[in-house]
């Protein structure tokens, strides 16, 4: 079995005094680092939102973060800006390595959103992950980062349904948990065959 790390969005504006910080988010990166040279590929993601994208609470007068509206693929909270191309807070994390195989770059099209490292949230508009990992013939991922209820959760189903051993390994992972997402989140990828993992 080929197995790849899939580190998910450790990225300033999800760390601590970005624009939308996840607690604790930068104690993700020591424990990645040590992950890194145990797997035959290691692939990050990053969150590439244009300036106005139609995620961003403030795309929409009137509306707050963490509010929620109808978009054509679906329901979608709108967050603060965040993850803006070329700004600081869209830079990985400063002690984060990002020595890996592969960058991709997802929520950069203006008007839908991306969670997953594999689909935009229409679930229907590919990042070329899928494309990737099939030609590198990694059959297992490992996926760590931020935030587990989020990015890391689509990330996971995604890999899931589309074939892959899946494992989140939640000592790796920080979460937002707004309303209970976490607990959802967690009950739904193990519904899905996603083994939850918490090294020590």
């Amino acid at each position: 079995m080929t197995e790849a790390l899939i580190v998910v969005d450790v990225q300033n504006d999800f760390c601590p005094g970005g624009a939308l910080a996840v607690p604790g988010g930068d104690e993700v990166v020591a424990p990645i680092n040590a992950m890194m040279d145990r797997f035959d590929a290691v692939i990050l993601t990053q969150d590439w939102h244009p300036a106005g994208h139609s995620s961003f609470a403030s795309s929409h007068p009137g509306k707050n973060p963490f509010e929620s509206i109808e978009m054509p693929y679906g329901t979608q909270v709108l967050w603060p800006d965040h993850c803006v191309q070329g700004t600081t807070g869209a830079d990985f994390h400063a002690d984060l390595r990002t020595d890996g195989d592969l960058i991709i770059r997802k929520g950069f099209r203006p008007d839908v959103d991306s969670y997953s490292g594999f689909f935009e949230n229409d679930q229907a508009t590919p990042t070329g992950l899928e494309g990737y990992l099939r030609s590198r013939g990694i059959t297992a991922l490992t996926l760590a980062g931020l935030a587990t209820d989020f990015c890391v959760a689509y990330t996971a189903l995604d890999a899931a349904r589309l074939g892959f051993a899946v494992t989140v390994d939640l000592a790796a992972c920080r979460a937002i948990d707004m309303d209970g997402s976490l607990a959802a989140a967690l009950t739904h990828m193990e519904s899905r065959g996603v083994k939850l993992q918490s090294r020590v």
